[in-house]
């Protein structure tokens, strides 16, 4: 049985959300600012949370800031009054704002937490570009972004980092400053940018945090304050200034292992369904609020459309999915609360997804008609088999693919079936980082390689880790298709040519102190047209 979700109307959008369309259109800078209060500053920092860029195009980018003098007020209104605040942007060539491109003005709207998003359009495709923003007389910080290549170019190179995972209680961001000096192209975050959990004062950074924090996120006041404290954090700010971001979520921007319309492990279990509508309404308006997104991600309520495809030239294509919102609950009650399960034959059930028909039909149809080298699916979770028991039985995790193996075999079969050229999947979720050959069918060990997949590892999540452990040593015995296993922190840094695909697993030795250095553990390449991981 398959999970869809229902349409809302305008007037229960409203009613869930309390953000008009005026005011959206006023956040992306559609509409005038005539709208807007002069506003006064009382006290110095408006841009306390930093500004981004994102979702790039040939032509254009999305810009993002949010007002909060007082990012850590207890009511999540980042101590800003209730009214509309006009706010200036600029776009320009250099980074001294001499020749400046675009100029425009969008209203920071207390019905969106005083974030805007200006869709910036009309510039040179494939260049680099500076931005900024002023309010109440402040100047932002001065960001660098750049346009994709033009559609049909072919570029010589893409470079680009992949991130997931950062519990701000876990652990210092000290990855992100490293990510921020390796000049990429863009960053593909993959999910897990905050944690609903509430932080104590028993947390690995061993620092003091206001009362405010100490309840688990639930409305949107809460949600938040929870971005507030992670945005605050500088190596994620200089991250976001150096290149544009694509965002996707997993499970905890909402609660731990949700699914559809339910949450059935974890604190939480089986919620009032119309009190986890309005938790997932509010969650998914604080995501959107904090995080460079396009108009078209705006939430309807407890609704939101991630998937999308953004293009680096021919060279690549980034397809972003959403394997949270539109699956069915997992498989055969979730292995009786551990997640795993040797026995479970409805993991296999064909009418189960993890997809929903309407993204799947989407995505298989952009697997057929994609004309680029390279092909990048932007997954949140594991799609390689991962067998937890040496024997010869299989001991699965149902969260991820595992639990949803039609799924599963329909994408590899159309990336096989219509020969998609180099098919590359990049995951998060769990903590650990992989190199795996994707097979056609898990089941027959003589199957192909049809796909390659890079699974990043946490920026923080877990805490410091280890290079190998006892799990890691089970994952190499047990699947073959595994050949790389590591569990430290860090990201994953991609430099793609015309013929071949290379990842670097960017490691860190510690992150429960701050200042930690970034070493490669390993590297691996895919060569054009030849599936599957190859040592560098």
């Amino acid at each position: 049985m398959s999970s869809h979700v229902s349409p809302l109307s305008r007037r229960k959008f409203l009613g869930w959300s309390g953000a008009g369309a005026a005011t959206v259109l006023l956040g992306t800078g559609a509409l005038g600012a005539s709208a807007a209060h002069a506003y006064t500053l009382r006290k110095s920092g408006l841009f306390t949370l930093g500004i981004a860029s994102g979702d790039p195009a040939p032509d254009g980018f999305v810009l993002w800031t949010r007002l909060a003098p007082d990012p850590f007020a207890a009511d999540g209104r980042g101590g800003m009054p209730d009214r509309r605040i006009k706010v200036e942007y600029e776009v320009a060539h250099d980074e001294g704002f001499r020749r400046i491109v675009r100029r425009g003005e969008a209203v920071a709207a207390p019905e969106l937490g005083h974030s805007v998003h200006p869709e910036i359009s009309g510039l040179a495709p494939g260049r680099e570009y500076f931005y900024r923003f002023r309010a109440a007389g402040e100047i932002s910080p001065v960001g660098r972004t750049r346009t994709m290549p033009a559609a049909r170019s072919l570029p010589r190179e893409l470079s680009f980092g992949v991130a997931s995972c950062q519990a701000w209680q876990d652990g210092y961001f000290t990855a992100f400053d490293h990510m921020a000096r390796e000049d990429f192209d863009l960053i593909v975050h993959l999910g897990d940018y905050i944690y609903e959990y509430e932080i104590t004062n028993n947390n690995r950074r061993g620092v003091t945090v206001p009362p405010q924090f100490g309840t688990e996120t639930f409305d949107l006041a809460r949600y938040r304050l929870q971005y507030s404290l992670y945005k605050a954090e500088e190596p994620l700010q200089r991250a976001h200034a150096q290149c544009p971001w694509i965002h996707t979520l997993d499970d905890h921007e909402v609660a731990n292992d949700w699914a559809g319309d339910t949450v059935i492990m974890g604190r939480n279990p089986n919620p009032d369904p119309a009190e986890f509508a309005a938790r997932k309404a509010a969650a998914f308006q604080a995501f959107y609020e904090n995080l460079p997104l396009r108009r078209a991600q705006m939430p309807a309520g407890p609704d939101i459309r991630l998937h999308r495809r953004i293009s680096y030239g021919r060279l690549a294509d980034f397809t972003m999915i959403d394997t949270r919102g539109h699956r069915d609950i997992q498989a055969c009650s979730y292995g009786n609360g551990t997640g795993r399960t040797s026995s479970c034959d409805e993991r296999f059930d064909a009418a189960r997804t993890i997809l929903g028909d309407e993204q799947r039909r989407w995505l298989l149809d952009g697997l057929a008609r994609s004309r680029a080298r390279w092909h990048i699916l932007g997954n949140q979770m594991p799609m390689g088999e991962t067998d937890w028991d040496e024997g010869p039985g299989k001991d699965v995790w149902v969260d991820p693919w595992d639990g949803y193996v039609a799924d599963r075999d329909k994408v590899l079969a159309a990336a096989h079936e219509h020969g998609v050229r180099n098919l590359v999947v990049l995951s998060g979720d769990r903590h650990q980082n992989y190199a795996v050959d994707l097979k056609r069918d898990f089941d027959e060990p003589g199957s192909p390689t049809v796909a390659t997949e890079f699974v990043t590892t946490s920026v923080t999540s877990g805490g410091d880790g280890a290079d190998m452990d006892d799990l890691g040593r089970t994952f190499l015995a047990a699947n073959p298709h595994m050949r790389f296993f590591n569990a430290q922190r860090g990201y994953i840094r991609v430099n793609v040519d015309r013929d071949a695909w290379r990842s670097d697993f960017r490691v860190l030795p510690y992150v429960t102190r701050p200042g930690a250095p970034v070493s490669t553990r390993a590297s691996f390449v895919v060569e054009d047209r030849r599936p599957g991981v190859q040592p560098a």
